[in-house]
C-alpha cells in the first residue's frame, strides 16, 4: 500500500523491513551500491566524462552530449539589415550543439538550413562531422518566428535574417568551454547556403557581428547568387568553398560562377565545385535518396537579377523597381532531389578540406 505526499510515494510496507535480519539489509545495501555505481557510469558515459574504454560500443558519430541554446536575434526587413537599422522585432531562435567525443576545445561546424527548415541532411552532416571529432551547431531560424517553411512564400522572412541568426550564434559559441573559437566553420544549404555565402561580407561583419569571432571558412551548398550587394567582393580573408549541381533549376549555378569570377578577380580565396546530374538538394543522397521531383509551388528567382540600390533597397535590375516575389521573373515548381554518388563526393571533399583546415590527424 502506498500513500502519495506532495507527489512522492511513501511505502507503508517498509515497516516490515525492520524485522529483516541485519545480513539481509547489508545485502540490499550492497545491491543498491552496485546499481548506483552502474547508473553513475552510464551518466558519465552519456556526457562524455569517462575514458574511451568505458565508452566502447558507442559509435564515433554519436555526440558525447547534446545541448540546446536559445539565441537572441532580430527579425528585420532586408532593407533594415542592409542599411544597418536594428529597429527590428526581437526573436529567440534555437541552436542544437552536438559536442563530439573528445576532450578540450573542439572545432565546430555551424549548420544553417534552407527554405524547408531543418531537414534530414542536417542530421547526416552532423553525424559525419561528429565522427571526425568535430562538434556541430545546427540553427533553427524558423520555429522561433512561427515559420515552418518559406519555400512557397519566401516573402515570409527577409532574405538576410538567417545571417543575423548566424552571427548571434557566435555569441553563444564564443562563451562555450568546449569550443575552439579559432576553428569554427559556417556551412549552409540553399537559403542557408545563401546566408553562409554572404555572411562573409566584411560590411555585414562590421555592422552585425559583435561576437569578436570570425569563421575559419564558409561552405555554401547550392546557394542563390542572383543578388548583387554593395561591396560584394570585400569579403573576410577566409576561404569560401561552394558546392553546386550543374542542372540545379532552383538556384542555378551560372549566377554563382559569375560571382566566383568576380571574387577571384578581387584576389579572394574562393572555389566552386560543380557536380553533374546533381539537382537542388543533391546531398540528400547521404540519406540514400536517389530521385528527382518537382517542388510544387516553390518560388525560384532563377531568372531574376536583383541588386542593392540606395538606402539598402533591393531592386529588380530589369524593371528598376523594388524587388518583390510578385515580380514576373519569379517562377514556380523547380526540381529537388538527391544523388548518392555526388553527395558522397561532396562529403569527401568537405571532410578533406576540414581535416586540413582544422589540422586533424
Amino acid at each position: 500500500m502506498e500513500r502519495h505526499v506532495g507527489g512522492a510515494p511513501v511505502a507503508f510496507a517498509a515497516r516490515a523491513g525492520f524485522n529483516r535480519t541485519r545480513a539481509s539489509r547489508r545485502t540490499d545495501l550492497r545491491s543498491l551500491r552496485i546499481i548506483a555505481a552502474a547508473a553513475v557510469t552510464m551518466l558519465l558515459t552519456a556526457f562524455g566524462s569517462v575514458s574511451s574504454a568505458h565508452a566502447q560500443g558507442i559509435s564515433k558519430d554519436t555526440p558525447a552530449r547534446i545541448e540546446m541554446y536559445p539565441i537572441p536575434s532580430l527579425t528585420l526587413s532586408d532593407r533594415q539589415f542592409l542599411s544597418g537599422d536594428d529597429n527590428g522585432k526581437p526573436v529567440t531562435v534555437v541552436g542544437e550543439l552536438r559536442v563530439a567525443q573528445g576532450s578540450g576545445r573542439l572545432p565546430v561546424v555551424v549548420l544553417m538550413h534552407g527554405s524547408g527548415g531543418v531537414g534530414g541532411n542536417i542530421a547526416a552532416w552532423s553525424r559525419t562531422f561528429n565522427a571526425m571529432g568535430i562538434s556541430t551547431f545546427a540553427i533553427d531560424g524558423f520555429t522561433g518566428r512561427g515559420i515552418t517553411a518559406t519555400s512557397t512564400n519566401q516573402a515570409q522572412l527577409g532574405r538576410l535574417n538567417l545571417i543575423m541568426d548566424i552571427y548571434r550564434s557566435l555569441d553563444v559559441l564564443a562563451k562555450h568551454p568546449r569550443v575552439d573559437p579559432e576553428r569554427i566553420v559556417l556551412m549552409g544549404f540553399s537559403r542557408g547556403g545563401q546566408a553562409a555565402l554572404y555572411a562573409s561580407l566584411e560590411r555585414f561583419h562590421k555592422r552585425w557581428n559583435n561576437s569578436g569571432l570570425q569563421f575559419a571558412a564558409y561552405i555554401p551548398f547550392y546557394p542563390d547568387c542572383s543578388t548583387t550587394y554593395v561591396g560584394e567582393t570585400d569579403v573576410v580573408a577566409r576561404p569560401i568553398r561552394i558546392f553546386h549541381g550543374g542542372p540545379d533549376d532552383y538556384n542555378p549555378v551560372r549566377t554563382c560562377k559569375a560571382y566566383v569570377e568576380r571574387l577571384k578577380a578581387a584576389g579572394r580565396d574562393v572555389a566552386l565545385t560543380e557536380y553533374p546530374d546533381s539537382p537542388h538538394g543533391f546531398d540528400l543522397g547521404l540519406l540514400g535518396a536517389n530521385m528527382l521531383a518537382v517542388a510544387p509551388k516553390a518560388q525560384t528567382v532563377r531568372n531574376c537579377r536583383i541588386k542593392e540600390s540606395d538606402g539598402g533597397m533591393l531592386i529588380n535590375a530589369e524593371t528598376q523597381q523594388p524587388f518583390t516575389y510578385q515580380d514576373a521573373c519569379v517562377e514556380l515548381d523547380p526540381h529537388v532531389g538527391g544523388n548518392p554518388a555526388t553527395a558522397e563526393a561532396a562529403r569527401q571533399a568537405v571532410t578533406d578540406f576540414l581535416r586540413t583546415l582544422f589540422k586533424l590527424s
